[in-house]
């Protein structure tokens, strides 16, 4: 027999809730672990005598405690390292360290820098996602219904606090790719719960599946499970293999997107659709007499 998504939704939620109140409470505790792109930092322009890699420069970073700064090569043998804020002292012992141990170099810019992504563009950053997310309510309203588009909306909501808890609670570092990951995450779970929302609406106009709603959604999420299955596996695949062989510069991005992913494909199956016959069935009750009973929509 196959599992009842409709009648089982409340234990759905229940795990999100257990997943998503821990994030909150450690964002409201300790917030996120902010890199240097938010916080601003030290700058070093370095150009070595001989061809370097960026493992070599990482590890003598690492001395320092500075392994997780921000290295990226401008050039054969040249360098451009974002570090966090260094003083004079901590800065003179990082180049020279550079100096002696990687055969010599020229330092050609050593400076204090400020944020990458500041106060006003982060701002920004939560405006446009907000815009997005009305859009994305309005299309989905015009598409199917406005019910629809709340929940929809309120599986993204879930994907992006799953993401931010996850970095808050383990503390992991959030650099710019981050708010790229977030924002890519959104539109894979949104692509995800319209799909199931187009056979659920199909499924109803056609009448290929009778009986009340939670049987037609509960059919149309089995309908649409291999392929959301399917999708998400392949994209882990490569996620995975990107975590563990790509480098520890993209670590981060690419953990954010494996949460981010697996957030998406579970809000998309086990909460969007249960949480819309929730909303449908509340806006029924309030239509229906005094007295009596669902309509008809509402069941089949």
């Amino acid at each position: 027999m196959r599992l009842h998504f409709i009648r089982l939704r409340f234990i759905w939620y229940a795990l999100s809730l257990l997943v998503i109140l821990p994030g909150i409470i450690s964002l409201a505790t300790r917030g996120l672990n902010l890199g240097i792109d938010f916080t601003g930092g030290s700058l070093l322009d370095v150009k070595f005598t001989r061809a370097v890699e960026t493992r070599e420069v990482r590890q003598v970073l690492a001395d320092f405690g500075l392994e997780k700064s921000l290295i990226q090569k401008s050039g054969p043998s040249s360098f451009i390292i974002r570090t966090r804020a260094l003083d004079e002292n901590e800065s003179g012992k990082v180049v020279a360290a550079l100096n002696s141990r990687l055969g010599g170099m020229t330092l050609l810019r050593n400076e204090k820098v400020g944020p990458v992504i500041g106060k006003e563009l982060t701002q920004k950053a939560i405006l446009a996602v907000l815009i997005a997310s009305v859009l994305m309510l309005v299309y989905i309203a015009i598409r199917f219904e406005f019910k629809q588009g709340v929940a929809a909306v309120a599986a993204l909501l879930h994907d992006g606090l799953v993401v931010l808890g996850v970095f808050s609670l383990f503390q992991i570092e959030v650099d710019s790719s981050f708010v790229a990951a977030v924002l890519t995450i959104l539109g894979y779970s949104i692509n995800d719960t319209i799909i199931i929302f187009d056979r659920i609406r199909e499924n109803i106009k056609t009448k290929r599946v009778t009986g009340p709603l939670e049987d037609v959604i509960n059919v149309s999420l089995w309908q649409t499970m291999a392929r959301s299955i399917n999708t998400v596996l392949a994209v882990l695949f490569v996620l995975v293999a990107l975590y563990l062989f790509g480098g520890s510069t993209i670590k981060n991005f690419v953990l954010a997107l494996i949460v981010g992913v697996s957030s998406g494909c579970y809000s998309s199956i086990c909460n969007a659709s249960p949480l819309w016959y929730d909303l449908k069935r509340l806006g029924d009750k309030k239509k229906a007499p005094a007295g009596g009973k669902v309509s008809a929509r509402a069941r089949a």
